[in-house]
């Protein structure tokens, strides 16, 4: 008898209404818009108007991740369940899921087996709306500035320097660079043009990063779209606020701001919010779903996108600056199988025990385990997720050079088992809450240049020797800091698959420069994004997309999403 996939282990699951959910979260119904029964949005005033204390904050990361996958969604929402069945209030604090990846390669983001958030086809496709509302904010800003320019540009737009792009929510290589405005004088300005992924869309982090409506609509109006004419020394930016679409663009986002609730298998409440890809942006959901979290729980167990050179430093350097949060412990997600990939074994082998393939592999998962402890300051546990093919020797090896730098390893089997294989991971989460984290640190500081900020992540979280600028990044370095961004944090955008800029080496390599290709504004979200190797901000489809097995019945059931 076959493994049950996740599409079918979440159809056949026994959802609680979601009213039910809201009463167990404490959440009044005044506060709830229900999308359904299984599903509905959060009131953003409940935080305003709510004095409940902050519960503990945990941030779930991982090890660079491989082929032979990791389990970071699933180890957060089995955490959970874990902690609901020692009698702990938990609240789980996740992002959405975007459609390329559902479409693409890598599946949905609703977690896996016994530890999934349902209902999982809903999560994994349109949702509540949110992105499509994203899109919208985004296209209507690109349809306001190319009409700007077509009725006469009182602005003096620059229409070959305009960085706004369209974007969509699919991984579509073919629209990445286009030329727009064809077909006559009537059909607009023709110029190049091109798409980014909703994700990557600057309006998707400054929706994350907001504390309210107010501060939405303010962060709209601080826009770049691009700069007006003129050299390089002289040029101004353009902002929304300048074309006067941040009110528009936040009545498409009012609704879209407000956290949705779902629950887990295990009916622990979730609430799935805002979904920044943490390759190239800032990989963590909304600060209003991890406040309204941190108020409705004792626990609120959150994640960050990809590896902890990614996601975990953009949600300690970004997210936790700019809110002042500060996580109560940290867990580092790591396979047998991805430790020995890095130790060189081919993805086909990985089932074979190989110690010393797993000695190769294994400082990847020290160095992300010394970056939360000494780089950070935060009490840290590695959680092992479980795989069959995993033998007793390979364990016991992760978890005596885990102790040697001062991390317990704990064994979790939460895919398979729910909550209840989850417990040894929750107790330790429980004893590292009560530790002491007010030794927290970032990882670099905002005095100095832009330079100086990159050098410091590219050797102390990524164990380089410097960041390399482009002579057009230097440029544009010059230009941010003489516009006044000089002391913005930085977003680095960065394979996900090596702490390096070169996806192909693996381990934790050292003595590497990381070369930055370019550097622009995102004033909304409040960071500079800096661009590394062949990072893109639009995916494209592999050779066998996903899209290929999803399906739907004649009764409406989908079948092939993961």
């Amino acid at each position: 008898m076959g493994f049950k996939t996740d599409i079918e282990i979440a159809q056949e699951s026994e959802m609680q209404s979601i009213k039910e959910i809201a009463k167990k979260a404490g959440i009044d119904e005044e506060y709830l818009e229900q999308y359904g029964n299984y599903k509905a949005k959060i009131d953003y005033k409940l935080l305003k108007e709510s004095d409940a204390e902050n519960g503990k904050l945990v941030l779930v990361t991982a090890i660079n991740p491989t082929p032979a996958g990791e389990g970071k969604t699933t180890t957060t929402i089995g955490l959970a369940d874990a902690l609901q069945r020692l009698d702990k209030n938990t609240m789980v604090a996740l992002r959405e899921p975007s459609l390329g990846p559902v479409f693409g390669v890598k599946g949905g983001a609703a977690g896996g087996g016994y530890a999934q958030v349902v209902p999982m086809e809903d999560i994994n496709l349109h949702f509540t709306g949110d992105f499509h509302a994203i899109g919208a904010a985004n296209n209507l800003l690109a349809a306001m500035i190319d009409n700007h320019v077509f009725h006469g540009n009182e602005l003096n737009i620059d229409t070959k320097n305009i960085t706004w792009k369209r974007c969509v929510d699919m991984n579509d290589r073919q629209l990445r660079n286009i030329v727009d405005g064809l077909g006559g004088k009537s059909n607009g300005e023709p110029r190049e043009d091109g798409y980014d992924i909703t994700v990557a869309s600057e309006i998707m982090a400054a929706l994350c990063l907001a504390e309210d409506l107010t501060d939405l609509k303010e962060r709209l109006s601080r826009l770049v779209i691009g700069y007006t004419y003129g050299k390089r020394t002289e040029q101004k930016q353009v902002t929304a606020g300048d074309l006067h679409a941040e009110g528009a663009m936040c009545a498409l986002l009012k609704d879209a701001l407000k956290p949705n609730l779902v629950q887990t298998l295990e009916h622990v409440p979730a609430i799935v919010h805002g979904g920044p890809f943490a390759n190239i942006a800032h990989g963590c959901n909304s600060v209003i779903a991890t406040r309204m979290a941190l108020k409705l729980g004792d626990y609120c167990i959150t994640e960050a996108g990809f590896g902890a050179d990614l996601g975990a430093e953009k949600f300690l350097d970004i997210k936790c600056r700019q809110t002042g949060l500060k996580p109560n412990a940290v867990v580092l997600v790591a396979t047998v199988r991805a430790l020995k990939y890095n130790g060189g074994v081919s993805k086909d082998d990985l089932g074979i025990e190989n110690l010393e393939a797993l000695k190769k592999g294994l400082p990847n998962l020290m160095k992300h385990v010394n970056n939360i402890k000494n780089v950070y300051h935060l009490p840290c546990v590695v959680a092992i997720n479980a795989f069959p093919t995993d033998t007793r020797a390979e364990l016991s090896l992760i978890e005596e050079e885990c102790k040697k730098v001062g991390a317990n390893a704990v064994l979790s089997e939460v895919w398979a088992k729910g909550g209840e294989g989850g417990i040894r991971l929750a107790e330790e989460v429980i004893k590292l809450c009560e530790e002491d984290n007010s030794g927290f640190t970032y990882s670099y500081d905002l005095d100095g240049s832009i330079e100086d900020r990159l050098n410091q992540i590219v050797q102390n979280i990524y164990g380089g020797k410097r960041a390399v600028l482009t002579a057009a990044a230097q440029k544009q370095a010059e230009q941010l800091e003489r516009l006044g961004y000089g002391k913005y944090p930085v977003c680095v955008a960065k394979t996900q698959y090596s702490l390096t800029d070169d996806e192909t080496k693996l381990g934790a390599p050292k003595d590497f420069d990381v070369t930055v290709r370019e550097l622009k504004i995102s004033a909304g979200a409040g960071f500079i994004v800096a661009l590394t190797g062949k990072i893109m901000t639009m995916p494209g489809l592999p050779k066998r997309p996903a899209a290929e097995k999803i399906d739907v019945d004649e009764n409406g059931k989908i079948v092939g999403l993961f």
